[in-house]
């Protein structure tokens, strides 16, 4: 019972481990260990000794220390970007009506629930921030693929672009924590990398 698990109906786990000494013999370069799982249906394990499941996979990865950082540092760049983006776009709507001081202090009252849309609202990118994100995320497809020498680079952006999914990400990239992804486009793209 107390190694029992429940995962809802679609997650992937992330988590990442960082090596002393264990790293493969052959490489010179420093890498770190990242370790998944996921599943496609909801999971409730209560005897991990007859348990089996087709809707659940796992696996790991060794990737460059370096790469990681690099792309760490760019995805935060890209989340500041799409801020700035949202926030432009904000104002740009706010300062087409007018308001009152009245209806000032209303909408006051109410910005927890409209930060939580607008991290889930779909961001229009301009050319750069669109740029941006394709390299981010063509990174992410290399280090992530399971046949990186085939991972050609990015076109088109595959899923839509929120403050939420670059978070994520930006999160799935931080050695410190390592996330838990239950977002349906994100989830589904990300997947695909690791099979």
């Amino acid at each position: 019972k107390s190694r029992a698990a429940n995962a809802s109906n679609m997650e992937i786990n992330i988590q990442w481990y960082i090596p002393s000494l264990a790293k493969p013999s052959n490489d010179t370069e420093t890498k770190v260990l990242l370790l998944y799982a996921s599943n496609t249906k909801p999971v409730k394990i209560s005897n991990i000794k007859i348990f089996s499941s087709m809707s659940i996979f796992s696996g790991h990865l060794w990737i460059p220390l370096t790469r990681i950082i690099s792309l760490q540092k760019n995805l935060s760049n890209l989340k500041q970007q799409v801020e700035m983006l949202m926030q432009s776009s904000k104002s740009l709507s706010s300062d087409s009506e007018p308001t009152s001081f009245l209806e000032e202090s209303e909408t006051l009252k109410m910005i927890p629930s409209k930060k939580s849309e607008m991290n889930v609202a779909k961001v229009h990118l301009d050319e750069k921030t669109e740029e941006m994100a394709k390299r981010c995320l063509s990174e992410v497809k290399a280090l992530l693929s399971a046949v990186p020498a085939l991972s050609l680079p990015l076109t088109e952006i595959p899923f839509d672009i929120t403050l939420q999914t670059i978070a994520k990400l930006e999160n799935m990239f931080d050695l410190a924590n390592g996330c838990i992804i239950t977002e349906e486009s994100i989830f589904n793209w990300i997947l695909s990398l690791f099979h």
